[in-house]
């Protein structure tokens, strides 16, 4: 006969507990099983999320495409920042451009994924169209290299240029670079300079001398104390006609038609230099040169910050009122474009001119805590998240798209760095130049924050591109 036995054991006796424990165990063990049947049945649909970053976000963070959620709608437009990874397809090409496009195909896939068709547009001043600036140039002086030529002829610049755009295309590129960095088709031709052959261009220019100027050419000491700058402006000037021919079309009123030859002329010097020496090297060189220009401007457009006037004029100290319309203003601002570090100085300064000439003498950046990274891109428009900006090197830098890691490119200047107040209404002293230069100084501690543009992770960087963080560099 079969029988059951009951035990009772006093709460609190060994026994008791053991019991407990065991029961606890069993349940415990029902609830991982329940709980991974669950995630193995929905997780296979919902990728999992990237971890947050932890604190000190100094050491490079990959973010894999494989962490990418997919976009629930996809009948749907995607969001302007959503990525969208390029399918490569073979190019249809004129037929009537004869370059063998395989001799220059690195710096063309370079080209391709500085810019890559999802982010063309945030990318665009700082490393876009200085990249393809280069190419152009490249090409020209490549197009002839067995003749005497330094441009391409008027009759096959536009499928040469049509050629380019579709090679471009079918590595991922942007349909628009040519809208987006205003080069056409004429600039391969060397438009209205009266120079445009090898024979000529070396009787007139000093040619070892630009190319001893312009082969190597140093990021820090070209831009402060340019060399290869000088040397290109006067073998440009040489070729279009020298100063006698300026001043004669000055007298006459034909100033901007000036400013046109000597650019064009730029370009022939340009393609001269890329025949003399190898396309890596020219490409760097080039990409620098950008590189100079690009940091001495701030591509931001400013509206007349009337509202930002009005209410932080009279301020002294902290003011919600203040700090509200401040950062509402700069939140317009960050849904331009990515800028470079050095840009960021120059962008913070010039708006703070603009608010000291309205009247508002008080250092709002300090009062509602604007560092120099509020001033590029904050907005995650996927998830509608603000987050941490990201400031580009102020050196040449590439967008790198790899089928695995996705595409990635570099920030630099991570820290809180305070942006910095203009000690007056004007823009027209500030130098980023050593010993010329004065640099924000870096926080000393953590401090509480106003409300405004703050940043809570890198959630904005998922949905894009793998992200490479590194601390604080202006070069």
């Amino acid at each position: 006969m079969s029988y059951f036995k009951f035990y009772h054991f006093r709460r609190g006796s060994r026994c008791h507990q053991f019991l407990l424990f065991i029961i606890y165990l069993s349940s415990f063990r029902d609830v991982v099983a329940l709980q991974m049947s669950f995630e193995s049945t929905h997780m296979a649909s919902v990728p999992e999320l990237a971890s947050p970053p932890s604190t000190g976000s100094f050491y490079p963070i990959e973010i894999s495409p494989a962490v990418i959620p997919q976009y629930p709608l996809p009948n749907e437009s995607l969001p302007p920042m959503y990525p969208t990874f390029p399918a490569t397809y073979e190019p249809v090409l004129s037929g009537k451009c004869p370059v063998n496009f395989s001799a220059l195909s690195d710096i063309l896939s370079k080209t391709a994924s500085d810019c890559a068709q999802p982010m063309a547009m945030l990318v665009g001043n700082a490393i876009c169209c200085p990249q393809f600036s280069s190419l152009v140039h490249i090409f020209q002086g490549f197009y002839s290299i067995s003749s005497d030529k330094l441009v391409v002829p008027n009759a096959v610049a536009n499928d040469c240029f049509s050629d380019i755009m579709s090679i471009l295309i079918s590595k991922g590129a942007n349909a628009t670079i040519p809208s987006i960095c205003l080069i056409k088709s004429a600039n391969l031709t060397g438009g209205s300079c009266p120079v445009n052959d090898v024979t000529t261009f070396e009787k007139m220019v000093n040619s070892s001398s630009l190319l001893e100027a312009c082969t190597t050419v140093d990021t820090l000491k070209e831009c402060c104390r340019p060399i290869c700058q000088p040397a290109i402006a006067e073998a440009a000037l040489k070729i279009s006609g020298g100063e006698s021919s300026m001043i004669e079309n000055k007298d006459a009123g034909q100033g901007s038609n000036r400013v046109d030859i000597l650019s064009d002329c730029k370009g022939v010097v340009y393609s001269y230099i890329s025949r003399k020496i190898p396309s890596v090297a020219a490409n760097i060189a080039f990409r620098r040169l950008s590189a100079c220009k690009v940091n001495k401007v701030c591509p931001l457009q400013f509206k007349q910050p009337s509202e930002v006037i009005a209410a932080c004029r009279n301020v002294a100290a902290p003011s919600p009122s203040c700090c509200s319309s401040l950062n509402a203003y700069i939140a317009g601002i960050q849904r331009q474009m990515l800028i470079t570090n050095k840009q960021a100085i120059i962008c913070a300064t010039m708006f703070g001119s603009m608010l000291r000439k309205g009247g508002v003498m008080t250092n709002i950046y300090e009062l509602c805590d604007v560092d120099l990274k509020d001033f590029s891109i904050q907005e995650d428009a996927a998830y509608g998240q603000q987050v941490a900006g990201c400031l580009l090197r102020s050196f040449p830098a590439d967008v790198i798209f790899d089928n695995t890691t996705g595409y990635s490119f570099t920030c630099d200047l991570n820290d809180n760095i305070i942006a910095p107040w203009p000690s007056s209404s004007s823009v027209s002293s500030l130098s980023l130049c050593a010993p010329e230069m004065s640099l924000p100084a870096l926080p000393t501690s953590q401090t509480m924050k106003n409300p405004g543009c703050r940043g809570v992770g890198l959630e904005m960087m998922v949905p894009i591109f793998s992200l490479f963080l590194f601390s604080a560099i202006l070069c």
